[in-house]
């Protein structure tokens, strides 16, 4: 008989048969799960017949209503089929993957299958060695995006928060664990907020907190995110946390400060408490209190064993073996409440402290308060009536207001609430409730808030406050029937929103946001925080980019000035590309490729001179039948880079039609111009062809545009052109003298009038009138040009430009 032998396998290739089985298995198992088949549904079903068969469905198996053993599980299916099957993005994820668990990522189908195997084995935590997926005791803070935002995020302006990033597959989380777990069993009840974000099932909320590895932790006060950087053991997490509260939220209080610190009331309008303890520093539990009411009580810390101390511990009677509190309102000399105990607990302060928020009559300084103090009426046995007294801020009111705050103490009850304000601080308040009429007494009004909206019932006190005890019993007597009588208060109004008197001004706000926004760059940049700041690096570069950018192509745009250019013979002149590339550097570039000139007619003059718009400016060209087209052509070419203002107008006068408008525009003027207009009536017929005047009609004024070259001669035209444009260039207040002026030199330099030729010559003269209409308009377009005023425009009629010159 042979023996065969059985060949042995490794222990590894065993538990990989094991486990490649088992994983079928499992896998089979979930498979038989089908939301489908569970609600008897197809595939391509609509959401109104899902919701239809999980009605009936839900009808049937209720365990109420059916008495099977398997009721209950069956309904569970139901409603855990029709939780998938409701949601789009959960029905597509089982669709293409079979997921069931609405947290998963399921765009990392390949990590989350993994996982997903690794979750189904019951052994995986022995096996791998690796601590459950998730602590029990963790659930409680875990995180949610829309929990975030909506109940986390408000909060930390209350309390700070500490976050802990972590992740399934985070091995350095294991190792801070035991460290977490301690801290959390510290701080958490003396009111630090706790939670926990995973980075695989929150990813946008981990992207709203620049969370992007794990572990991270993080604090979270006043909405503002902060990453602790340092070594995580217990010492650094609980500095950290004190580090996160703003400075100064507990004062030190000695014998020499304590005076000024009680008093303090009158302008902090808060109440003062004060912390009597064995150590030096302040302890956390103390900080945190100050921090959830620092908008309405200021803290101070007393060191017992310092021996400047002493004179306050004889004053109030301080027991030195246990933690005292003391809370002063307007009586700096007397408490209003004291609690002491050994241990000191976070409820028994809270409580402490919000019994006596406000100051027996506070001050209204901003609307928070005021619907604190003063709530809406919700319900009718929860009236609350309030006492207000408007007085004014000098001295001579401090009688009255002592005597206010003296009948408050001695009429506290819980549906009253005395309060008041100053009218020089609250005008709009004071002016609903006094009818626009200023007080000059002190008034007391009682009033009932009905609507959140600012809708009031209230009653003046007749008879205004002078605290006498007459007022005082005035005011007790209405207080009386108004409790008897709640329709005592029979005048209505509607409120505006409070000032706040307690908001810092607008450049400090501006410097505490860049102090904070500085701080935060500085903390990315120390630790390398580069996914968060390449946003704003991104934004830096671009802007240099552009800047620099800019420089380099003006720089390499315009040529050198300094070059002398040698004019070319038996060629145009160059005045004109040098008007309109002048132009073109000063002036938005036109819209259109042509200009629009519109002719100024007994039509067009009222809507184009007399009734144009304030700020524009109509441009006019004054031309005759013989010089029509040569002159349009050179004014379009002129103008044309200036087309593009929305200001300018550009028009053109016939003076063969309209032969006696110019003289009669220049003969309203006054001084050396009207002069020089009856010179120009002595000779034969003044010619105005070449003229241009901007004209303002709104203003009532204009500048002149005269010819300056009249010679026949391209040579001189151009050499005189060029030097005229190289003395402005060297010297730029010379261009700053008036038009008139200067062309009034030209014509004497040129002669008194155009030699008589050829028409090849008349046509070059013709040409040559508007050669420095750029230069001119330049000027206009700065403002320097000499502005013509006139009572009134002439009409173009010339049976009124004939009366005129009469």
């Amino acid at each position: 008989m042979t023996l065969r032998r059985i060949p042995r396998y490794p222990r590894s290739l065993q538990l990989a048969i094991f486990l490649l089985i088992l994983s079928v298995q499992l896998v089979k198992a979930a498979s038989e799960y089908d939301p489908y088949k569970i609600l008897g549904v197809s595939r391509s079903a609509s959401q109104a017949e899902v919701k239809k068969a999980y009605k009936n469905l839900a009808k049937e198996w209720h365990p109420d209503k059916n008495k099977d053993p398997n009721a209950e599980d069956m309904f569970i299916k139901v409603s855990k089929s029709y939780e998938i099957l409701s949601n789009e993005e959960r029905r597509s994820n089982f669709d293409r993957y079979g997921q069931m668990d609405e947290n998963q990522q399921f765009a990392q189908s390949q990590h989350q299958g993994f996982r997903g195997f690794q979750n189904s084995f019951y052994f995986d935590e022995s096996f791998f060695h690796f601590p459950r997926s998730r602590d029990f005791a963790d659930s409680k803070y875990l995180l949610h995006h829309a929990q975030f935002n909506t109940d986390v995020l408000p909060d930390s302006h209350k309390r700070p928060y500490l976050i802990k990033v972590t992740s399934e597959w985070c091995f350095a989380c294991i190792h801070i664990e035991p460290v977490w777990k301690e801290v959390v069993l510290e701080l958490e009840p003396l009111g630090v907020g706790v939670g926990i974000v995973d980075l695989g099932y929150e990813r946008r909320l981990a992207h709203q907190l620049g969370a992007h590895r794990a572990p991270s932790i993080i604090g979270l006060v006043n909405g503002r995110v902060t990453f602790f950087h340092q070594a995580v053991v217990r010492e650094n997490l609980r500095q950290f946390i004190e580090d996160l509260l703003p400075p100064k939220l507990v004062e030190k209080i000695t014998d020499d400060n304590y005076r000024v610190y009680l008093d303090s009331w009158r302008v902090e309008n808060k109440p003062n408490v004060l912390l009597f303890d064995q150590i030096p520093i302040v302890p956390l539990l103390y900080k945190l209190t100050a921090f959830a009411f620092r908008d309405n009580v200021r803290f101070g810390f007393v060191d017992q064993g310092d021996t400047h101390n002493s004179q306050l511990l004889r004053q109030f009677n301080i027991n030195t073996y246990a933690p005292t509190m003391l809370l002063f309102k307007e009586d700096s000399e007397k408490p209003v409440d004291i609690i002491q105990a050994r241990g000191m607990k976070r409820q028994i302060m809270n409580e402490f402290v919000s019994n006596n928020k406000f100051l027996q009559v506070p001050r209204l300084v901003n609307q928070q308060l005021f619907d604190e103090l003063c709530p809406v009426k919700q319900f009718h046995r929860r009236r609350k009536y309030c006492v207000l007294l408007i007085t004014g801020e000098d001295q001579a009111f401090l009688p009255g207001n002592k005597a206010f705050l003296d009948f408050a103490s001695a009429n506290r009850k819980d549906v009253l609430r005395f309060a008041y304000v100053y009218q020089r601080q609250q005008q709009p308040l004071c002016q609903a409730l006094l009818h626009n009429q200023a007080a000059l007494s002190p008034q007391v009004v009682i009033l009932e808030r009905r609507s959140h909206a600012g809708k009031v019932m209230y009653r003046s006190v007749s008879g205004g406050w002078n605290g006498s005890e007459e007022d005082k019993y005035r005011l007790h007597e209405q207080l009386e029937l108004l409790q008897k009588d709640p329709t005592y208060l029979r005048s209505d109004a509607t409120l505006p929103e409070l000032n706040n008197e307690m908001a810092p001004i607008f450049v400090i706000r501006w410097i505490n946001s860049a102090y904070d926004y500085i701080v935060q760059i500085y903390d990315d940049l120390l630790y390398s925080n580069w996914r968060e700041m390449m946003p704003i690096l991104s934004l830096i570069f671009s802007a240099l980019f552009i800047l620099f950018g800019t420089v380099i192509i003006q720089a390499f745009s315009e040529p050198g000035e300094s070059k002398p250019r040698k004019p070319k013979p038996k060629e145009q002149p160059q005045a004109e590309e040098d008007a309109s590339s002048r132009g073109s550097t000063s002036s938005r570039p036109p819209k259109k490729d042509f200009v629009e000139v519109t002719e100024l007619t007994d039509i067009t003059y009222i809507s184009n001179l007399v009734k144009l718009r304030p700020g524009h400016i109509n441009v006019v060209l004054v031309l005759t039948n013989a010089s029509k087209n040569a002159l349009l052509r050179k004014f379009a070419k002129e103008v044309f880079s200036f087309s593009g203002t929305q200001t300018l107008h550009f028009s053109f006068l016939n003076a063969d039609k309209h032969r006696h408008w110019m003289p009669s525009l220049l003969c309203s003027t006054s001084g050396a111009m009207r002069r020089e207009v009856h010179s120009d009536e002595d000779e034969e017929s003044p010619d105005y062809a070449g003229h241009v005047l901007a004209l303002n009609g709104h203003k009532k004024y204009f500048c002149l545009f005269r010819p300056v070259f009249t010679g026949d001669d391209s040579k001189d035209s151009s050499s005189e052109t060029s030097s005229a444009s190289d003395s402005r260039r060297k010297s730029r207040p010379r261009s700053r003298s008036s038009s008139h002026s200067r062309s009034r030199s030209h014509s004497r330099e040129d002669g008194t009038g155009p030699k008589r030729g050829s028409g090849r010559a008349t046509s070059i003269e013709v040409h040559h009138k508007l050669d420095r209409l750029g230069l001119w308009m330049e000027r206009l377009m700065e403002g320097t040009l000499l502005r013509l005023q006139v009572p009134a425009w002439p009409s173009l009629s010339e049976t009124a430009n004939s009366f005129s010159e009469s």
